[in-house]
């Protein structure tokens, strides 16, 4: 079952959004905990598949599985595969997805899992328990390349001083431990006015390139448009900049609010048809008393849009 201290950031918002009716197919991409899953299956007498690529959550979903029956179905696997995953079990249209991206707070709760750098763990951080660790790619990336990753993925204006700094010490001793690379990040970045800790960026960007979120998510959003009916429903809840950036940039595509080279020129010559239509016209944001509750709520963003008619766009789109 769901861990209720667990409760996702813009719960009734994402529901309010995804308008569950009697009958239909809901898909959650990010099953985690599982409340968006329960909030759906309570909110109509739905049927929701959900996806995840941690063993964990799978493990957790398993539960819920045998408490709602056939309501309820829980597979392993990648969200960016959903439209895949969904037809090898005979289900080729669904009618509302709902993503939550990133790292889930159990994710980041567990030292184990080494995905934060406030606990001392392992440093892992692979979503799928398998693969190349973050402690692979800090010991074996050369240095060039492992600044444009901080750079990139965390955004560290310092990136190139972080980079030189790990292959200084990694020389000596090979990272293993959160605490250890979180240590030499401290001692070359500044802190923080705002509070944040120096090693936010890096650990940020370390986990993304380990498993390769924003690739994902792209996957994810074309796999969305391709299983949803006509009339189903998009949600994707973000918590930083470059996840919510190509986020917007999928919608404003798909939805013909990308700019064109005319104004005047009719959407059939600048393009494929709308295959979404916009649900809000910005991104919604947390309210004041969420956010008081769960700080993570601050920088939550959900944008959501339903499907039309029109065919599903050849590729993936941009990524900004």
């Amino acid at each position: 079952m769901a861990d209720q201290a667990h409760i996702p950031v813009l719960l009734s918002e994402v529901v309010e959004a995804l308008a569950p009716r009697d009958g239909g197919i809901y898909v959650d991409g990010t099953f985690g905990a599982g409340g968006y899953s329960m909030a759906v299956l309570n909110a109509a007498r739905c049927t929701v598949h959900a996806i995840d690529r941690d063993p964990d959550a799978v493990a957790r979903g398993r539960g819920l599985e045998a408490a709602r029956g056939s309501a309820f179905v829980m597979i392993e696997g990648r969200f960016g595969d959903m439209d895949a995953l969904l037809r090898a079990r005979g289900v080729n249209q669904v009618d509302g997805v709902a993503l939550d991206i990133g790292v889930s707070s159990m994710q980041l709760d567990e030292a184990e899992r080494g995905f934060s750098f406030g606990k001392d763990g392992p440093l892992d951080m692979r979503m799928e328990q398998s693969g190349p660790s973050a402690a692979d790619l800090v010991n074996g990336t050369a240095e060039e390349a492992l600044a444009d990753i901080i750079f990139r993925y965390g955004e560290e204006r310092l990136s190139r001083r972080v980079a030189k700094a790990i292959v200084i010490a990694r020389k000596d001793k090979k990272f293993e431990r959160t605490s250890e690379l979180a240590a030499v990040i401290r001692r070359v970045v500044p802190k923080h006015a705002d509070g944040i800790d120096p090693a936010t960026r890096t650990f940020q960007a370390l986990r993304i390139a380990v498993n390769d979120e924003l690739g994902e998510l792209e996957r994810g959003l074309a796999a969305a448009e391709r299983l949803l009916a006509p009339g189903g429903r998009l949600a994707v809840v973000t918590f930083h900049s470059l996840e919510d950036r190509v986020v917007k940039g999928f919608f404003k595509d798909r939805s013909g609010e990308a700019a064109r080279p005319s104004r005047h020129l009719p959407q059939a010559a600048s393009g494929p048809a709308a295959s979404f239509t916009l649900l809000h016209r910005r991104a919604v944001k947390a309210g004041a008393e969420e956010t008081r509750l769960n700080p993570r709520a601050r920088s939550a963003k959900l944008r959501a849009a339903i499907r039309t008619d029109a065919p599903a766009w050849a590729g993936q789109g941009r990524a900004s």
